[in-house]
C-alpha cells in the first residue's frame, strides 16, 4: 500500500504530546516532525506511514486524546 502523511493540530503541548504516544502505539507510523505555534498553544503533528495506519492512528487520537483536535488530516 502507499505512504501518506498525516497532519494533526491541537491544542497544548501536553494534550501534543499525549496524542503522539496514541498514534505511535496505535499502529506502525513515524514521527517526522511537530511545530509549536502561539508559544505552544496550538502544535502540529506530522506522521508517515502506510494509509489505513496513518488513518487509524489520526482517528484513534482524536476520539482519545485529552483534548479535541482543531483539525486533522490524512494525505495520500
Amino acid at each position: 500500500m502507499g505512504q501518506a502523511y498525516g497532519f494533526f493540530e491541537i491544542p497544548s503541548v501536553t494534550a501534543a504530546v499525549v496524542a503522539i504516544d496514541i498514534m505511535c502505539k496505535t499502529a506502525e507510523v513515524q514521527l517526522v516532525t511537530w511545530e509549536k505555534k502561539l508559544g505552544g498553544r496550538l502544535v502540529t503533528i506530522i506522521i508517515r506511514g502506510d494509509v489505513a495506519a496513518v488513518s487509524q492512528a489520526i482517528e484513534t487520537a482524536a476520539a482519545n486524546g485529552i483534548k479535541k483536535p482543531v483539525s486533522h488530516v490524512v494525505i495520500v
